[in-house]
């Protein structure tokens, strides 16, 4: 596929699964919910990995760093995705996700020591202000209420460990672990830190049988977790972190007219300015990495 390809599948499908996971909320806890996609996902490729004789032994310190990326991109990340989104809608759990090129910009600064500008500060600094304008009418119009700012917490939590994740995934390319069996083995320790995180909170392992809710499990892992990372992940050692995070623009606007579309959102002219605020932050900074 080319880049271009994989974009569009990138935003395309990442654009939709904030919706899809609206489905995943409720009887089952959010935890277990993750625990299960992200389970059916990497016995999937494994299962790709034996089919096509892929090695799957790492050192002791590679399985670390494989864990780390579980963790920070598949298991804890996205039990925050689902607590944030059982306060608030969908789309703007997305908008509050575009933060995460900006912070993955300065991870990389600071632990890999990627160049950065004043350009860059006031780039990170547009992005936040831009999340926050989206965030505010929905504040507003709570007139007090508690739960969009939960939402909006569970958000940032969401974005930070995620961006460890983004920044141990930079790692692992660059020490040449294979792109399947790193998705295989991060899904796979992801998987288990929600588990573990489910039953030391004292949630029970249980399962919902409807149609909606085994449809969007499926759609979450295999489009959402395997085609979409697979996607990103491929674009990462292709173009770079930089060219790669424009996916972390387009997918908060697709993601918005899909909540608008069958949640209800409504747009207020603050969401207008804050996409434009976020956007532009998210581009001063991408072009500042490319360049």
């Amino acid at each position: 596929m080319t880049n271009l390809h994989l974009f569009v599948v990138c935003v395309a499908i990442w654009g939709s699964t904030w919706l899809a996971i609206t489905y995943q909320l409720g009887t089952v806890a959010p935890e277990m919910s993750v625990a299960y996609r992200f389970l059916l996902a990497s016995l999937l490729l494994f299962a790709w990995c034996l089919v096509r004789g892929l090695p799957l032994r790492f050192s002791a310190r590679e399985h670390a760093w494989l864990a780390l990326f579980g963790v920070g991109s598949f298991g804890v990340s996205y039990v925050f995705v689902y607590y944030a989104e059982q306060h608030v809608v969908s789309g703007l759990v997305a908008v509050g996700y575009s933060a995460s090129p900006l912070l993955g910009m300065l991870g990389m600064r600071l632990f890999f020591g990627t160049p950065m500008t004043g350009r860059v500060a006031l780039a990170s600094l547009l992005g936040i202000g831009g999340i926050v304008v989206v965030f505010y009418p929905e504040l507003a119009r709570l007139q007090g209420s508690a739960e969009t700012a939960t939402g909006a917490v569970f958000t940032m939590l969401s974005v930070l460990v995620a961006s460890l994740g983004s920044m141990s995934a930079y790692r692992n390319q660059r020490a040449g672990v294979p792109l399947w069996q790193a998705m295989a083995w991060g899904m796979l320790y992801g998987a288990l830190s929600a588990l573990a995180l489910g039953f030391a909170t004292g949630k029970a392992l249980s399962f919902d049988t409807t149609p909606a809710y085994v449809l969007s499990l499926a759609y979450l892992a295999l489009l959402g977790s395997i085609a979409a990372f697979a996607s990103y992940l491929t674009l990462l050692k292709r173009i770079g972190a930089a060219r790669a995070g424009y996916i972390g623009v387009m997918v908060p606007v697709v993601a918005l007219f899909v909540s608008a579309a069958f949640e209800g959102f409504r747009f207020h002219p603050l969401t207008w300015a804050g996409i434009a605020v976020s956007v532009a932050g998210n581009v001063l900074m991408l072009r500042t990495g490319r360049a």
